[in-house]
């Protein structure tokens, strides 16, 4: 290597999950690129008013998961759009939650049509359930992901299910326990901070959601991936029955520490996250400081 010459890092695209959904997302995107706006406008042709939805619903409406889910969507392969219009292009990409059906878009594993009806689907269905269920999701912090998981076991329906970063542990809870679990976090040191999530997702309370999803993702036939690709649930990329890895995703944790940690064991050294906020951006960071996480609009 030439004296002087900086050895450049790779990329990695990561797609947002629910709770960081507000009124106005995407807006932005949609007045500064034209690629963004196709992608808009594509949404609206399979789901009419899904960019009005996205600019002017409150956050109540946002909220619900069956709109959460195709909105959030939509905004993250718009922001991917203006990332490639910009000559952005990841090495390898991942999402949260509902995140990782646009990293599986983005990826190629599919197409927009087919992952749009996914991500609909997913929504109908983890809706369906979360009011069925009646229960809640809160972000633990300042506890070890041990100390989280002693705690759930003392409880008949608190899960461990989303191991974010070091110090946060996401945790689905019955509604009734859910006042008890975080007087317990509390007591123990820690803090039970309560999503804006309509359910307790990724634990057994999704179970029938994803036996119903399975039965749609075994009607798809996937493409291989022009990039990496990676599983909430196994925490490194996708590899054998992808309908499988898609089925068991809604009752099973997410391994987003995990799956940070392997890309940068892969050379990835700059993260960007296409969705509203900056919540995977900050779980980056505090996983590992030594690299750069931004989200799409700091480089539009």
């Amino acid at each position: 290597m030439p004296q002087g010459e900086c050895k450049m890092g790779k990329i990695a695209v990561l797609f947002s999950g629910q709770g960081t959904q507000h009124t106005g997302m995407g807006k932005e995107l949609w007045d500064a690129s034209a690629a963004a706006r196709a992608v808009f406008e594509q949404a609206d042709s399979l789901r009419p008013g899904t960019s009005e939805q996205c600019f002017t619903a409150d956050v109540a409406e946002l909220s619900i998961t069956s709109n959460t889910q195709p909105c959030m969507f939509t905004v993250e392969l718009a922001a991917a759009a203006a990332l490639d219009e910009k000559g952005i292009r990841a090495d390898m990409t991942a999402g949260y939650s509902l995140g990782e059906i646009a990293a599986l878009t983005y990826s190629g594993a599919v197409d927009f049509a087919t992952g749009f009806e996914l991500v609909c689907r997913r929504g109908e269905l983890m809706q369906r359930d979360a009011d069925a269920a009646g229960s809640k999701m809160a972000a633990v912090l300042k506890l070890t992901n041990e100390q989280v998981e002693e705690i759930c076991r003392e409880f008949e329906q608190v899960y461990p299910v989303n191991y974010n970063c070091p110090g946060q542990l996401t945790v689905a809870a019955a509604a009734e326990e859910f006042k008890a679990f975080s007087a317990r976090i509390k007591e123990a040191g820690g803090r039970a901070l309560p999503l804006k999530v309509a359910g307790g997702f990724h634990s057994p309370f999704m179970e029938q959601a994803s036996m119903d999803f399975g039965k749609l993702v075994r009607t798809i036939e996937f493409n291989t991936p022009e990039i990496p690709l990676y599983s909430n649930g196994t925490g490194r990329p996708y590899e054998g029955d992808y309908a499988k890895l898609l089925e068991d995703q809604i009752n099973h944790p997410v391994r987003w520490q995990a799956i940070v940690e392997d890309m940068i064991a892969r050379g990835v050294d700059t993260f960007i996250e296409a969705g509203p906020g900056e919540t995977l951006c900050g779980f980056v960071k505090k996983i590992d400081s030594g690299v750069k996480a931004v989200n799409v609009e700091e480089l539009l």
